[in-house]
């Protein structure tokens, strides 16, 4: 009997609740109801409106970001194959260096159809490179310029402003609008005179 009895609380309980959660479904979807029966069919239009409008702007946002990212990708693609590529002129220009520091090949004929065969190699590089819009940077001459140029030393030179690029240590180079790598240079200061060296000694030892 207690047995029985339980089994129909618990019966009872569960009624109740479903009841209770049909109820509140129902109230729910009542409410949704009386807001969609208080907006008219204007404000339904406007507000359609209003969702496609915004989808259109976010296909053209989608659709400009894909134009961009393809142009990147055809104008700057063998931007790291193209930076690799530099090391083969510095090669040759290392290689053109020591043969003309070697004594036992200075004033040779060897030494010179060596020398014009490298200058050939080098400029049909740099010839395929400008093809691929890969251009060496102009530096000589011209003011430091910190998104080109990179300043490795300072040399003496009372003939030229401050700042201004005296030696080419290693040549730069662009792709289209974009820095491959800036020149390595050396840029003019003017010189010290013996008080103002022995003043800057001075401060060093006191320091």
């Amino acid at each position: 009997m207690e047995k029985e009895q339980n089994t129909n609380s618990k019966k009872t309980d569960n009624e109740d609740l479903e009841n209770k959660e049909s109820i509140e479904n129902s109230e729910i979807q009542k409410d949704d109801n009386n807001l969609k029966e208080d907006k008219n069919p204007e404000e339904k239009i406007l507000e359609l409106e209003d969702k496609l409008a915004r989808t259109f702007a976010e296909m053209e946002n989608q659709r400009r970001r894909f134009e961009k990212e393809r142009e990147e990708a055809y104008e700057y693609g063998g931007f790291s194959f193209a930076k690799e590529a530099l090391s083969l002129i510095d090669n040759l220009e290392r290689s053109k260096q020591i043969l003309e520091n070697d004594e036992s090949l200075k004033n040779s004929d060897a030494l010179k159809k060596t020398l014009e065969h490298i200058e050939i190699i080098k400029k049909d590089l740099i010839s395929i490179f400008a093809k691929n819009n890969i251009k060496p940077i102009d530096c000589l001459n011209k003011k430091l310029d910190p998104n080109f140029h990179q300043a490795m030393i300072e040399i003496e030179d009372d003939n030229k402003e401050p700042g201004i690029i005296v030696q080419e240590i290693q040549k730069g180079f662009i792709i289209k609008d974009r820095l491959l790598r800036p020149s390595l240079v050396g840029v003019s200061k003017k010189i010290e005179k013996n008080d103002q060296k022995n003043e800057k000694n001075g401060e060093k030892l006191n320091k």
